[in-house]
Parts: C-alpha cells; sequence; structure tokens
C-alpha cells in the first residue's frame, strides 16, 4: 500500500509545473497570433527563459519536495527526480519560443537525455528491489544526525536548494544546444562519443556492482563469507568506474556548449566534479569504517585508480597511480 501511495505521490508531483508552462505556451501562441502582445506574467516568461525554469523548480521542487518529505519524514523523491529533472528541462529548452536551435543537434541531445535517465531510473529501482522510496539517500540519513533538531529547516538549503544549483549548472548546454543554431561538426561527434561512452561505462560499472552486491547479500543468507572487494570487471582499473563514466556524460554536453561558443556553462561540470570528488571520499571513508573489509580496501586503494581507470600497480608504487 506504502508503495503505492508514494508511486502516485511521484507521478503527481511535478505535475503544477507542467500545467503552467502548457498554460504559457498556449496563452503565448493565442495572445501573439491575436493581439500582437502579452499580459505581464506570460511576456515575463517568454523573456526569461532560464529565470522561469528556475522559478518553477523553486517552488515545485524546492519547496513542495520539501514539504513533503517533513510530512514523509523521508527524502527518497529528490534522489529519484535527480534523474528525471534533465530530461524535462531538455524538452522545456526546446519548447520554448524562443528557442532556435539545429534539429539533429536537439534531437540527438534530447535522445541521449533519455537513454541516460533511463539508465539511472532503471538502476535505482534495481537497487532498490524495484520499491518506492524504500530508503533515502545515506548521505542525508548521515546529515540528519549531524543537524540534529535543526534538520528539518537545513535540510532545505542542505538538499534542495544545493539541488537545483547543482542541476541547472549541469543542464547549461541543453539550454545552449536550443539556444544557437548552426551546423553539426567534428565537435559535435566527439561530444556525442564522449557523452554515450559515460552512459555506457556507468551502465556496466553499475550493473557489475549491483552483481556483487546480490551476491554477497545471497552469501550472508547462507551463512558464508563474502567477497570483500570487487575487483574485477571495470572495478579492476577504477575504484570508482560508474562516477568516472557519469563524469564523462556530464562533460561530455559541456563539449556541446563550448563548440557553441558558450564554454563558461562548463562551471556546472566543475561544481559537479569537485562536488562528485567530495563524494568519492565520503564513500571510502565509509569502507574503511568497515572493519572486515578495512584491510582489503587499503590494499585495493594502493593498486587501483581512483576514477580513470588505468591498469594495476603495485604496493609500493600506489602513491604514484593516476587520480
Amino acid at each position: 500500500m506504502a508503495n503505492s501511495k508514494h508511486a502516485v505521490i511521484a507521478f503527481l508531483v511535478p505535475i503544477p509545473s507542467i500545467l503552467f508552462y502548457l498554460s504559457f505556451l498556449k496563452n503565448q501562441s493565442h495572445q501573439t497570433s491575436s493581439t500582437g502582445s502579452l499580459p505581464p506574467l506570460w511576456a515575463w516568461c517568454y523573456h526569461h527563459p532560464l529565470l522561469l525554469a528556475n522559478a518553477l523548480f523553486f517552488l515545485n521542487v524546492n519547496v513542495l519536495f520539501w514539504v513533503i518529505s517533513q510530512v514523509l519524514s523521508n527524502h527518497w523523491m529528490i534522489s529519484l527526480y535527480w534523474t528525471v529533472i534533465p530530461v524535462m528541462l531538455v524538452h522545456y529548452y526546446k519548447a520554448h519560443p524562443l528557442a532556435e536551435y539545429n534539429w539533429w543537434r536537439s534531437i540527438i541531445a534530447i535522445l541521449m537525455t533519455w537513454v541516460w535517465s533511463l539508465r539511472i531510473v532503471h538502476n535505482y529501482f534495481r537497487r532498490e528491489n524495484w520499491q518506492w522510496s524504500a530508503r533515502e539517500d545515506w548521505r542525508f540519513t548521515n546529515m540528519t544526525s549531524q543537524y540534529g533538531k535543526h534538520w528539518w529547516w537545513a535540510s532545505f538549503f542542505a538538499i534542495y536548494l544545493s539541488q537545483q544549483v547543482f542541476l541547472f549548472g549541469l543542464c547549461l548546454p541543453m539550454y545552449v544546444i536550443h539556444s544557437v543554431n548552426v551546423p553539426l561538426n567534428i565537435w559535435d561527434i566527439i561530444a556525442i562519443m564522449v557523452s554515450v561512452s559515460g552512459v555506457a561505462i556507468a551502465y556496466f560499472a553499475d550493473t557489475q556492482l549491483y552483481k556483487f552486491t546480490s551476491k554477497n547479500n545471497k552469501l550472508k543468507e547462507l551463512g558464508e563469507p563474502v567477497v570483500l572487494i570487487l575487483d574485477k570487471g571495470l572495478w579492476r582499473y577504477s575504484r570508482h568506474p560508474n562516477y568516472f563514466g557519469e563524469q564523462l556524460w556530464w562533460w561530455g554536453l559541456a563539449i556541446f556548449a563550448w563548440n557553441l561558443g558558450h564554454g563558461w556553462t562548463s562551471v556546472g561540470d566543475f561544481l559537479n566534479t569537485v562536488c562528485l570528488a567530495y563524494v568519492t571520499k565520503l564513500v571510502e571513508q565509509r569502507m574503511l569504517k568497515q572493519d572486515y573489509r578495512a584491510e582489503a580496501y587499503r590494499q585495493y586503494q594502493k593498486t587501483t585508480s581512483v576514477w580513470i581507470p588505468w591498469f594495476k600497480s603495485s604496493p609500493i608504487e600506489g602513491k604514484d597511480k593516476k587520480p
């Protein structure tokens, strides 16, 4: 029953923004064709596509999601919508009346974003045993204890407002793609190759991690020793190949924007990379706190690259391995 309730909430929660935007598009088209002018609200929406998108995100995600999280005492929904919002944004930018773009570049960006989103949605539900709101991100749970009685209001800034900064920063290249109309060139091909490679690497890395976790869970049920470290497949060459693949995806989109003369939009990718470096540190600290595998993981750290896949080094050479 709870699973169905949370599924309904997840499907209904973006409706206010969707209805408002569709209303704007309808009124903009009607008013422009009939009178040639727009009421103040629709005129503002017309002239400020980025501000409108941020306003909708603030009200519908930051405020509404936060209120729902207080009612449910769980911040699970923002993790799921991290995988959906970029799809909504790329369609938002394409549909805006001021949009100007190369048709092929737009279609390629939209299709790739859908593939990226479906991959992460699949991995999310597979990891959660196909349950809605099975658990919230462990980092949010840790922050709950850190902030104590102040968490109810601090979570608005630590989780929701920060997500807006990161998601809009990362998705700025989608806005650029739908703001500049020039023919495709070799840099578009490079951007596609980088992005698609990132999605593929992240998919195989997450699948290998899922199989490893599932195998260990079965071994625990049988009362047998678990496998301490995943060092097969992509994980043999990188301690976090899934993070590396995710970075490739976003930096591939940044190449699109750089090629269109808006390299400044890579600031979102830079911030996300810095954030993911910090998350990597937290994940590894968490691994080392597990006494039964701490020593094995230390050896793994000494011989295996952090992000960029690279050949194994000896424990003595570990200090010089690639980041």
